[in-house]
């Protein structure tokens, strides 16, 4: 069955709304000035909230790789998610002082772009929109018709509620990642969260 991370969570609401619908994961932003950022302490707040079954990720973006050590160390996430321009170099330098799971994003420019990634040592890719001006996070979708056939297990991202998660859902990917998508007036909706998770796992 797909996996389902639900991104960006903020409020104790929001960790809330994750114990009601039970995603697999939630994510933390640590990618420093995104609108959804949270600080170290605030996302140990958060995780004592979520269920201890919803992994959490945090989400970064060519942070110090001792900053996210220390999150691993405290227990405030289960995955790390890479999405600036970490290298193998970075990657490499991350799992002799970790053993929790890399996730690393990369923009769908173009198949080759996609297949390049798949070489990092990383556990997993994820596949989001491609925008020149930033490392993702845009909500919005993009031409599947780019992506190659991977070995790699692979989250989707960009763009995903539930007027198009059905056709995500047909990719072969092993999660799917949504933000803004289970979004109202830019904070996450209890209702509009039920209603995809329900989606998906009625697939």
């Amino acid at each position: 069955m797909t996996k389902i991370k639900i991104c960006g969570i903020v409020r104790p609401v929001d960790a809330y709304a994750v114990n009601l619908c039970r995603p697999d994961y939630a994510g933390f932003v640590f990618a420093e000035n995104r609108r959804r950022t949270v600080s170290s302490d605030h996302a140990e707040m958060l995780r004592d909230i979520i269920s201890c079954d919803v992994k959490a990720v945090g989400v970064f973006q060519n942070n110090e790789p001792e900053y996210i050590l220390k999150l691993c160390e405290r227990g405030i996430i289960d995955l790390i998610q890479l999405h600036g321009d970490e290298d193998e170099r970075y990657i490499h330098y991350l799992r002799l002082h970790t053993s929790l799971p890399i996730i690393k994003a990369v923009q769908a420019k173009d198949t080759e772009t996609v297949l390049r990634a798949q070489e990092l040592s990383s556990d997993y890719l994820l596949i989001d929109t491609y925008d020149e001006k930033t490392n993702g996070g845009t909500g919005k979708s993009f031409d599947y018709s780019v992506l190659p056939k991977l070995t790699k297990p692979f989250f989707i991202a960009g763009g995903l509620n539930s007027s198009n998660i059905n056709k995500a859902l047909g990719v072969g990917a092993y999660g799917v990642d949504v933000s803004s998508g289970v979004e109202t007036n830019g904070f996450k909706d209890t209702e509009k969260i039920a209603e995809i998770i329900k989606m998906i796992r009625s697939e």
